[in-house]
């Protein structure tokens, strides 16, 4: 499935902000939602509709609902939490699973310590948020995660990714679609995303 790198104008105005080390906490979060939006609205233009019928206050006229399967919205723990608003502002029905996992900086390897997922995750569209594809390691095991519980239609949304983590996790699960703001230029010696912005996690909510 392909790799789309969302090339509009807000989106990248935004992200120049976003990346930006005097951008501030309250304006980071609030920047990391509106790309989120933005990203989603792409992310989402695959899904199926269906005609039906509606009244407006002068006539009857035919329009499009989303239809099939419903929708599980599953952010990567911690900074995947920050992008769960932007997508619930879209579709505010949708059931939200959270998916604990930390990269273990000896070994660049994630280790799963929370999974809560919706009871009928199998019968949803499982779109799933990791702000930062790095190594692609963590992304890839909460991929597997939401496949073990029954997930076929999955879509993953993320604000910056490194061409390592991108084939990491084409190489695993070549039936995702994966959406991105950018595609940086790859991992410095720590497995950080560079140019990238940083720790997200920590931008987010003001640790270190």
């Amino acid at each position: 499935m392909p790799v789309v790198e969302v090339k509009h104008p807000l989106v990248q105005h935004k992200l120049g902000l976003l990346r930006d080390i005097t951008t501030p906490t309250q304006l980071f979060r609030q920047l990391v939602n509106e790309i989120t939006l933005l990203l989603a609205y792409e992310a989402t233009k695959e899904l199926h509709t269906e005609a039906v019928e509606v009244e407006t206050p002068l006539e009857c006229t035919p329009a499009r609902r989303v239809s099939g399967k419903k929708v599980a919205v599953c952010p990567i723990l911690r900074a995947g939490m920050g992008m769960l608003d932007g997508v619930l502002s879209l579709i505010p029905g949708a059931r939200v699973g959270f998916i604990g996992l930390y990269r273990d900086e000896e070994t660049l390897q994630p280790v799963e310590y929370f999974l809560k997922l919706p009871h009928d995750i199998a019968q949803r569209d499982v779109i799933l948020l990791d702000p930062m594809i790095a190594t692609g390691n963590s992304t890839a095991a909460a991929v597997q995660k939401v496949k073990e519980a029954g997930a076929s239609a999955i879509r993953l949304i993320g604000i910056i990714a490194a061409p390592e983590g991108l084939r990491r996790i084409q190489d695993a699960h070549p039936d995702v679609t994966i959406v991105v703001a950018s595609i940086d230029r790859g991992l410095n010696e720590r497995g950080f995303i560079v140019p990238g912005l940083g720790d997200a996690g920590d931008r987010l909510y003001g640790t270190k």
